[in-house]
């Protein structure tokens, strides 16, 4: 139990360090995301390699993996990420954020469909209260329109929410692979960001901000965070860290209000306060008697 708590919170750690996701992609400016994406997975791969290696044999087979966990994680880290990056791009950073915060929610269903965890009935009902704020968010509050210019920005950042909790919940099914092997799943993504860079992007060269910026997502929320969120969907309480998974939206919106990238609007607000009070009802069902 002590050991399921522990992982629980190591979850927790990378929820927090993927708040300030959405401030550090906006500040990379005017770089293309397929490139974004290739540069800060370099990153968190180079530093997982240099781990694997200065820690030799031993190291080196903590990063070996059946094929299907292999291509999971890589397929899901690139397809999210590249739907994530390519929705801030194309959207408002706030409401293309929460959209794409809607990967608790789906957690708490595809527990119940793909992991076999019972879900319950506040549970459901935290889940329509997150899909009511994203509809929300999209029409602030005016009725079904929506700018046609930012729909591709929307419906990437909802793929992107669709493919991060399906991994999120089939990952536990390769609990017996080791958490540094997610190194050669960020190397997988580096590689396809580069090609897909090549393929359908111009390159743009980063200023000295840029690649600070760059290899800090590459240590945190895009490094960092996947060790530690690997190890909490494996062996720690599924249900409960989809529902702590509320914080994120919460201190990654207020990260960017207060950075300037965004301005508050009354709509935000009553959007975070249902995404919170689905969370809220996640966890009183998760405590209650069967």
């Amino acid at each position: 139990m002590a050991s399921q708590r522990t992982a629980t919170l190591t979850g927790l750690a990378a929820i927090l360090l993927w708040a300030s996701l959405a401030v550090l992609t906006t500040a990379t400016g005017d770089l293309p995301p397929f490139q974004v994406l290739a540069i800060g997975f370099g990153v968190a791969a180079v530093i997982g390699l240099l781990r694997a290696g200065a820690r030799g044999r031993s190291g080196l087979r903590e990063l070996r993996q059946p094929v299907a966990a292999l291509a999971l994680s890589t397929l899901a880290l690139f397809g999210y990420h590249a739907l994530y990056f390519i929705a801030l791009k194309r959207a408002p950073a706030v409401e293309a954020n929460l959209l794409n915060y809607l990967w608790p929610l789906l957690i708490v269903v595809f527990a119940g469909l793909l992991g076999g965890v019972n879900v319950r009935r506040g549970q459901w009902i935290g889940t329509l209260l997150g899909l009511l704020a994203a509809a929300l968010l999209v029409t602030r509050g005016k009725g079904l329109q929506v700018d046609p210019a930012h729909l591709p920005g929307y419906l990437a950042a909802l793929g992107a929410a669709v493919i991060w909790a399906a991994y999120s919940v089939l990952n536990r099914r390769f609990a017996d692979v080791p958490t540094a092997a997610i190194t050669v799943a960020c190397a997988g993504v580096a590689i396809l960001g580069a090609l897909c860079h090549l393929l359908y992007e111009q390159t743009v060269t980063p200023t000295a901000l840029q690649w600070g910026v760059l290899v800090v997502m590459g240590i945190g929320p895009v490094g960092a965070a996947f060790w530690l969120w690997d190890h909490g969907t494996k062996h720690g309480d599924i249900a409960l860290l989809g529902s702590l998974s509320y914080l994120a939206p919460l201190l990654s919106t207020l990260l960017l209000v207060a950075s300037g990238r965004a301005q508050a609007h009354p709509i935000q607000a009553f959007a975070i306060a249902l995404l919170l009070a689905g969370a809220w009802l996640s966890v009183r069902a998760s405590r209650s008697p069967r």
